[in-house]
């Protein structure tokens, strides 16, 4: 949303800001005038010009995200092996009725070994990747996956299992987090959106296969129903390695360093040179210069303290609760869907065939979100989408009530959650990537990140422990009724989302920070023009910027 479509409420940096950054930042008013600039033109841009111009970015930015179909290919085997005979045989106990079946605290144990490990995982990447760069980040934990996949693959004890998924999950960490940082700090911001996004469409695509697989494996009587699936997770990592050690660094981290020269090389191998738009690399340098600038302003620290400092935290805290949305949102059905359909009546075969479906449809509905986000906005679709989740998940619980044995209602219990998974994949799945890669400071984005992603975690281990003993027949033995609890945690999260998410749609990051700093209400956002950057691009315009923040300075110095 340009300014013309804002309404008149305005907020700009303050005088306090201005000194500072006036006092150590050479040649401040040359800098603000090219960032004043850049900005603009960012704005101003389509999204096809944004590809044009952008195409390497978008590539390498794809590239990256790969990683996470290998992670969401690996994730889902944890919780639909559960549903394979030969799996439930090997690692199970045998129920009264002659059934094998995991119990209900080895598959909670083994769901959430790896959430364990991606945590530490995390915590871990907070670090390097501020120190070391997201490159060698990333090909350290492909070569720590690689391997680990022989522990899996050579399990021979559920206790193994469970160690190889906690070590397994601390490159998974990793993966998380850069994938989705680094495509915010390619792109611009007309772009930012679909590449951020696009992470959940890889996690859909992963699932996918993985489902695909486990459908081909799932009616071998021997340990090769489970051994063939963790020993394709194998056939990801050299190539990513290969890929990623060719991709360029992200230039906001170069520019954080102070690396300003290597910043303007990675820009222009980012970029291309026969685009049609007037793009200036210096004038993007000066942008992400002027941003890192204000933002050691407000807070000069970039450890893990600083996130719970000042206008921080409140971003530490949206970006948490955005991803703790996607864990309480009724999202664990999608998960242990396999299982899921198998208790709710279904076959083996026919509930993996119900598993592709769903995935097909998630593909889809990643999709559908690209073209809602781009008109009607972040905070949109995730009310809106919590609130068609909520009702759906009280049509499941409903449905659960009827008699088992009743086959017409069991397979209308699985057309609800397909539903379910097309509205979860057009809104919240989708669109919380792009919220968390958004809202934090751009010196604090990946420890925000990875913040968050743990808050995540931790939400999905008491999620993973419950929705187990919620379908297991040996257990709580809930079934399609497990529906209500989530409808009643999907409420209370849309309540926290009408009042507290902000719109950044449209929003650089330089203007997002003035609109923190400026405490801004979250249903203000989308409205609000922010005068510091809204300037025009013309030479008078660029004349009248300079005029105005010199008389700013003059009049700071008046007054001191």
């Amino acid at each position: 949303m340009d300014a013309s479509h804002r309404s008149n409420s305005i907020v700009h940096v303050d005088t306090e800001q201005v000194r500072k950054m006036s006092a150590t930042v050479p040649d401040f008013v040359g800098l603000t005038e090219d960032a004043a600039r850049a900005t603009k033109s960012e704005q101003s841009m389509t999204l096809m010009q944004a590809l044009r111009l952008y195409p390497k970015a978008a590539g390498w930015s794809i590239l990256l995200s790969t990683a996470i179909i290998m992670e969401g290919f690996d994730n889902n085997l944890i919780t639909n092996l559960l549903a394979v005979p030969a799996f439930k045989q090997r690692f199970g106990e045998q129920l009264p009725n002659g059934d094998y079946e995991v119990t209900a605290a080895w598959q909670a144990g083994l769901s959430n070994g790896a959430l364990v490990g991606e945590m530490l995982g995390l915590m871990i990447n907070g670090i390097i990747a501020e120190r070391f760069g997201f490159k060698k980040t990333m090909i350290g934990a492909l070569a720590l996956v690689t391997g680990i996949i022989f522990i899996v693959f050579f399990v021979q004890s559920i206790e193994m299992l469970l160690v190889g998924l906690i070590l397994i999950g601390i490159p998974w960490g990793v993966f998380q987090t850069l994938t989705t940082t680094y495509a915010a700090e390619v792109t611009p911001v007309v772009l930012r959106p679909y590449l951020t996004t696009y992470v959940n469409l890889c996690w859909v695509m992963g699932q996918f296969l993985a489902s695909g697989v486990l459908k081909g494996t799932s009616e071998r009587p021997d340990q090769w129903a489970y051994r063939i699936p963790y020993a394709l997770q194998w056939v990801w990592p050299v190539p990513l390695i290969v890929g990623i050690y060719l991709a360029p660094e992200s230039p906001w981290w170069l520019v954080r360093k102070e690396r300003y020269d290597d910043a303007k090389k990675v820009l222009l191998r980012l970029t291309s040179r026969n685009s049609a738009t007037n793009f200036d690399a210096n004038q993007t340098i000066s942008m992400m210069k002027h941003t890192n600038e204000l933002e050691k302003s407000i807070t000069v620290g970039t450890s893990y303290m600083d996130c719970f400092k000042g206008t921080d935290l409140r971003r530490t805290e949206i970006v948490c609760m955005t991803w703790f949305t996607q864990a309480f949102c009724g999202s664990s059905f999608m998960g242990f869907s396999t299982y899921f359909f198998i208790q709710a009546g279904l076959d083996t075969a026919n509930a993996f065939s119900m598993s592709l479906g769903q995935y097909a449809i998630g593909f889809l509905g990643v999709l559908v979100s690209w073209y809602l986000m781009t008109r009607c906005g972040r905070r949109t679709l995730y009310v809106w989408g919590q609130v068609a989740m909520c009702a759906i998940l009280l049509l499941i619980g409903f449905l659960g009530i009827a008699p088992k044995d009743n086959a017409a209602v069991q397979w209308c219990i699985g057309g609800a959650l397909l539903l379910f998974t097309f509205i979860y994949d057009s809104t919240v799945g989708p669109v919380c990537y792009s919220l968390v890669a958004e809202m934090p400071s751009t010196r604090l984005r990946q420890k925000s990140v990875v913040l968050a992603r743990n808050f995540y975690n931790l939400a999905s281990i008491v999620s993973n422990i419950l929705t187990p003993r919620m379908l297991n027949p040996g257990a709580w033995a809930w079934g399609a009724k497990s529906g209500f609890f989530f409808a009643g945690t999907c409420f209370a999260c849309l309540v926290w989302t009408y009042f507290r998410l902000p719109e950044p749609k449209g929003r650089t990051y330089g203007e997002l920070d003035v609109l923190f700093e400026q405490r801004t209400s979250a249903r203000k956002f989308a409205g609000t023009v922010v005068e510091e950057l809204d300037v025009g691009v013309g030479a008078d315009a660029v004349d009248a910027e300079k005029k105005r923040v010199r008389a700013h300075l003059e009049a700071v110095e008046s007054n001191n």
